[in-house]
């Protein structure tokens, strides 16, 4: 069950400048909390101020500047060049005679000098420069960050390594972002390769999304993912068939995960207020081995084909565990009606030791054309659903260049709102141009 967002004033983020939109707690660009946004400094205008002649020189007007961002060891003129500019003579007649403005720099008796900017007083020794491999912070640019993640200075939470994540093994690249609306990435992925028994190359990518109703989703994608291939690297070199392997791996997924919920609970300071049910995620893999493709799941991720030549047409390779697809396969809504409904997208699939009887989905297909296999979360195919509009989002040149394939689908998801954690990984898959046909199983 989802908080709703405080609503806030702020236009553009503290931090970075970046816009922000109403309701956010935390900037997309740079994980700015903004549910503590200091309070808006005073006003200080640049004044003009013309002052009288003197010694015979013309008139001439001084100027006041406050320039917020100086980052200088001190004010203008404090290295003593300036000359005080004293008032008028006094007298006991009660009389107040206009003085010229002093020069910059120059403390003045009858107004207040603003408070000295701790960042440039020449009160306190300048920061030295931060070693090299030290992390500051996004927020005030200044403060270190301390290993529990936060700022050492202002306070704030830094955002997590995981916030935008990327790796490219071989022929598999996989792309992971934290999107422009969550304040944390609960998407995971793990890519990796092996060998057969006969020396053949096996290429493995899971990806694991997250349930943000659930506390430690985080936690629960890293897990399963991990667990998942683990299962992977050691099963399909010992010639367990590809398919069996993928439905144990998922299993042994579902145990990581489950196993979660018997430890203390570890909720981050802003998950207070979440309901503490089992950590949750859902779950999607694919192997290339040899001429089988093969490709399981739980949940409502999802894998897409895309063959290299574009005149072919595209499919999807699995279905959805969800309400939406439950409906269409009831014959009670058509696919526009049931993803349009504000139900869509409830899960029916899921590891967590809260989940319905767990059923592994797997199916093994043979391709007889090369092509790319899309492994990816909701938040890339909320943004093109289709397998037509999914192929038309893939570059080009995806299959020679996949992670860039990657970076660029993901950064399709961001330009159309990136309203969800964003994961996908791309593995190309070579088929020699002999003609063979194609068989799929699913179980």
């Amino acid at each position: 069950m989802s908080q709703k967002p405080q609503e806030t004033a702020l236009s553009k983020c503290p931090g970075c400048e970046e816009p922000l939109e109403p309701g956010d707690l935390f900037c997309g660009a740079c994980g700015y909390d903004l549910s503590a946004v200091p309070p808006a400094p005073q006003d200080h205008p640049t004044n003009a101020m013309a002052a009288p002649a003197e010694n015979g020189a013309a008139g001439r007007a001084a100027e006041v500047r406050f320039d917020r961002r100086a980052e200088s060891a001190g004010p203008a003129g404090s290295d003593g060049s300036a000359e005080s500019a004293g008032p008028g003579d006094s007298g006991d007649s009660g009389d107040f005679e206009l003085a010229a403005p002093a020069p910059a720099g120059t403390p003045s008796a009858d107004v207040p000098a603003p408070a000295p900017d701790p960042r440039t007083s020449a009160a306190e020794p300048v920061a030295a420069t931060p070693s090299a491999g030290t992390r500051l912070c996004v927020a005030c640019r200044a403060g270190s960050v301390d290993v529990d993640g936060y700022c050492e200075n202002c306070g704030h939470a830094q955002p997590r390594e995981r916030d935008h994540m990327e790796q490219e093994l071989g022929s598999v690249a996989a792309v992971s972002d934290r999107g422009l609306r969550h304040h944390r990435n609960e998407d995971s992925f793990a890519v990796s390769t092996t060998a057969l028994p006969d020396g053949s190359p096996a290429v493995v990518a899971i990806v694991c999304d997250g349930v943000s109703s659930a506390s430690r989703p985080d936690e629960a994608s890293a897990a399963a993912a991990s667990a998942a291939n683990e299962a992977l690297l050691e099963s399909l070199p010992r010639g367990t068939h590809p398919q069996q392997a993928m439905h144990e791996a998922i299993l042994v997924a579902a145990e990581a995960v489950n196993a979660l919920a018997q430890e203390p609970g570890r909720a981050m300071e802003h998950d207070r207020h979440r309901h503490q049910n089992a950590p949750a995620c859902t779950l999607v893999g694919s192997i290339m081995a040899g001429d089988l493709l093969v490709v399981g799941w739980v949940g409502d991720s999802r894998v897409y084909w895309v063959p290299d030549d574009r005149a072919n047409p595209p499919a999807r390779l699995t279905e959805d565990d969800s309400w939406a697809a439950q409906m269409v396969a009831a014959g009670l809504m058509n696919e526009a009606e049931a993803y349009a409904d504000e139900r869509a997208h409830a899960i029916t699939g899921w590891l967590g030791a809260d989940a319905y009887e767990l059923e592994p989905h797997t199916a093994s297909f043979k391709p007889d054309r090369s092509g790319l296999v899309v492994v990816c979360t909701d938040g890339l195919w909320n943004y093109a659903e289709s397998a037509a509009e999914m192929a038309a989002a893939v570059p080009a040149d995806a299959h020679q260049r996949p992670l860039h394939g990657a970076q660029v689908l993901v950064g399709h998801a961001l330009d159309g709102g990136g309203h969800d954690n964003v994961t996908v990984a791309l593995l190309p898959f070579a088929v020699e141009p002999q003609g063979a046909g194609s068989a799929c199983g699913t179980t």
